[in-house]
């Protein structure tokens, strides 16, 4: 797990070289089909990225995104219609029958397809009409990591394309500088605070909250420990309520719009007694995990979750586990 995260730079990298005009060509062929609005098909996560990648599209071009569950298709056969819709799947290994078998639904109801895969000769891979090959190497941890990243730039990259945002694409091409950058910040503070944890709250807002998923997911996967993901408005509508004196939480609060809010939640929890890890960009004498500087805001998620692969693999093995070996789990899921 360590090896593949501290890859991540030279897979962000090989992306850039071997998909930025396939991605650039989806961006055209996505215009020129007029969409009214994306569907997202994806498991773990790699619908995390989706869900990044579906909450950049609305806020920056305004197009409608929904999440479908493959089983409406496989189980439930549901009626829908597809036309002038465009169906995304993220996948690294591109092998699940559902997801294969979701893809293949929607298109046969007219949807335009396009899946993000590792592996392009995988059977989704060769069921969709645009195929966005992430170009990672092969993926030998269990716990994904660089190919999560590399959703994240390429579903970024289709964003700024798709919107002929300049300044954003000249910003994904310093991206493995950043990345790099992160993988020297410090985030030491996050295994002295969760050695001991058996539960924990990651909040964000934003595309964040995709990231804080991610986040809670590793928790739960490799360091066993029983973690869940909200946004700093929504943990206000009840769950606020398990929070109580030296209860764990993560705040993620990269630079952008829901910055300010975000903060303010993080201080009010201390003053309540919560033990709260701030993760924020330089300046602030409250923050202990440092995030890397992006060139663009919208991609400091993206180094946020390098500095964390780190950190989480280390957690692991101070509190006993092995991050490469996680008890009943698998690299491939098969589910239909």
């Amino acid at each position: 797990m360590l090896c593949e995260t501290r890859s991540a730079p030279a897979a962000a990298r090989a992306l850039s070289a071997t998909s930025d005009a396939a991605i650039d060509a989806l961006a055209d062929a996505l215009r020129a089909a007029s969409v009214r609005a994306v569907v997202t098909v994806a498991r773990g996560s790699s619908d995390h990225a989706a869900s990044h990648f579906a909450y950049l599209l609305l806020t920056r071009l305004g197009v409608l995104v929904t999440s479908i569950p493959p089983s409406a298709i496989t189980l439930h056969n549901a009626p829908i219609d597809a036309t002038d819709i465009a169906a995304i799947s993220f996948s690294q290994s591109g092998q699940s029958p559902d997801l294969v078998a979701a893809m293949a639904g929607l298109r046969d109801r007219g949807a335009l397809t396009t899946a993000f895969v590792n592996d392009v000769k995988s059977p989704l891979a060769l069921g969709v009409q645009h195929c966005i090959d992430l170009a990672v190497g092969p993926e030998k941890s269990i716990a994904a990591t660089k190919s999560f990243i590399a959703q994240l730039v390429a579903g970024t990259r289709l964003v700024a394309s798709w919107s002929r945002d300049d300044v954003l694409l000249d910003a994904l091409e310093r991206v493995p500088e950043t990345l790099e950058q992160a993988l020297d910040s410090d985030w030491s503070a996050g295994i002295a605070a969760l050695i001991d944890a058996d539960r924990l709250l990651v909040i964000a807002r934003g595309a964040s909250l995709a990231i804080a998923a991610e986040m809670a997911l590793k928790f739960k996967e490799v360091c066993g420990i029983q973690a869940e993901a909200f946004s700093a408005a929504e943990v206000r509508h009840g769950p606020m309520a398990l929070i109580g004196a030296g209860y764990p939480l993560l705040v993620l609060a990269p630079r952008g719009p829901e910055q300010a809010e975000v903060l303010a939640f993080a201080a009010d929890m201390r003053r309540q007694g919560a033990s709260v890890l701030l993760a924020a960009s330089g300046g602030r004498p409250d923050v202990q995990l440092l995030i890397a500087v992006s060139q663009h805001k919208v991609l400091d998620g993206v180094s946020a979750v390098q500095s964390f692969y780190v950190m989480v693999e280390a957690l692991a093995r101070a509190r006993g586990l092995d991050p490469d070996q996680p008890p009943r789990l698998k690299k491939v899921t098969l589910t239909t």
